[in-house]
């Protein structure tokens, strides 16, 4: 029985997949990370930051699973992808995995002495395991719009010409800073629902300020684009439905070509729309006391930044800064036809299985964590 599917079709849609991973990690994991970064600055005492901590501590774990499907998609569906930049982004890596390792080791000891300066060092390491991680997420998404340092010899060897401090350039602080403020709007979005009290108060004013930011950042980041001479374009034609080899293109660096989709397909724009629109629906919500806003907001803003610069850079997934041809594509970088349509039968079993738990979960463990119960309750952290 043959595949049902064409090769075009299946890279597409396994392209849209990990989109929907990468925004389903940032949907869950991203309020975790937001939360953690507002610790030190929302809570002021202990019970307070006690308070803070347990709005996520029943999900967090959960929540990484998005992480790993994400990493794991790449892995099968995009081996090239995986290769350079997981090789490439080595010690970022290493980075992030270091911040993302003090979470579970805070949860688990910060209150395990009672003790001031003990507490309040968890709480930093907390802050630093929320902060870290969605700053150099954001910084490694400005180096693939700007070009990864990357090249691939005629065996297709991948050779990285960069190196960690050549990752923070001007505009990839900014986009990582666009993720900070994202994610921490995303954190007091979820406050606004979970959190009671002064807590709630002090996180919608973090949030307001996060949504200005968001803003203000979302849309220097665009004029980055559109003037910065940032842009690749592939030259002449290549067969969607082909093998999947990085040398079958001829890319060449085109200074504003990540706008050319939005021309060519304005159904498009809707998602720079929602980057605009999420934040400011927040930032009402908050002003209106609103507190379901607020999150639909947070989560809008997070779903068309991501989808903006996935649409933009579509069908390029890595350019390569330095040796454009080398670029890896969604026609050029995947795996075998079979090996997609394998996946995506997978999916489609387990992937509703994860949606469904996850669902449950959080409607059993729905609702507001308020301070007397912290404060009388042994078993939360």
């Amino acid at each position: 029985m043959g595949i049902p599917f064409d090769y075009e079709t299946l890279r597409v849609i396994w392209w849209l997949l990990l989109g929907v991973l990468l925004i389903g990690f940032a949907l869950t994991d991203g309020f975790d990370l937001g939360t953690a970064a507002l610790l030190p600055f929302i809570g002021k005492t202990d019970e307070e930051r006690r308070m803070v901590i347990n709005t996520i501590g029943a999900t967090w774990e959960g929540n990484q699973v998005w992480f790993i499907l994400g990493g794991g998609a790449i892995f099968a569906a995009w081996p090239f992808v995986y290769a350079v930049s997981f090789s490439g982004f080595y010690l970022a890596m290493f980075l992030v995995l270091s911040a993302l390792i003090l979470r579970p080791v805070g949860f688990k000891y910060r209150s395990k002495h009672a003790d001031a300066a003990w507490r309040s060092r968890w709480d930093w390491a907390l802050f630093v395991g929320g902060f870290v991680p969605a700053l150099v997420f954001g910084v490694a998404v400005g180096n693939v719009l700007a070009g990864i340092p990357f090249r691939l010899d005629s065996d297709l060897r991948s050779f990285y010409e960069g190196s960690l401090l050549g990752l923070f350039t001007p505009f990839t602080l900014l986009t990582g800073l666009l993720s900070v403020a994202m994610l921490v709007l995303h954190g007091s979005g979820w406050l606004s629902l979970k959190a009671d009290g002064v807590v709630r108060e002090r996180a919608q004013r973090w949030g307001q300020i996060a949504a200005i930011l968001a803003i203000v950042l979302f849309a220097l980041g665009g004029v980055f684009v559109a003037l910065g001479g940032m842009g690749f374009q592939l030259m002449g034609t290549i067969d969607p439905n082909g093998p999947s080899n990085p040398h079958l293109i001829d890319a060449v660096a085109a200074p504003g070509a990540w706008l050319d989709n939005y021309s060519a397909h304005p159904w498009m724009l809707i998602a720079p729309i929602l980057g605009f629109l999420g934040p400011v629906i927040a930032f009402f919500g908050i002003r209106g006391r609103r507190d379901a806003m607020v999150f639909t907001g947070s989560s809008i803003a997070t779903i068309g930044i991501i989808s903006t610069v996935g649409l933009s850079m579509f069908p390029f997934i890595l350019p390569s800064s330095i040796d454009p041809a080398s670029s890896l594509t969604v026609w050029t970088a995947s795996s075998s036809h079979m090996t997609l349509f394998i996946m995506l039968l997978v999916t489609v079993i387990f992937l509703p299985i994860v949606l469904a738990y996850t669902s449950w979960a959080y409607r059993v463990m729905f609702g507001r964590v308020t301070e007397d119960e912290v404060r009388l309750n042994p078993d939360f952290y």
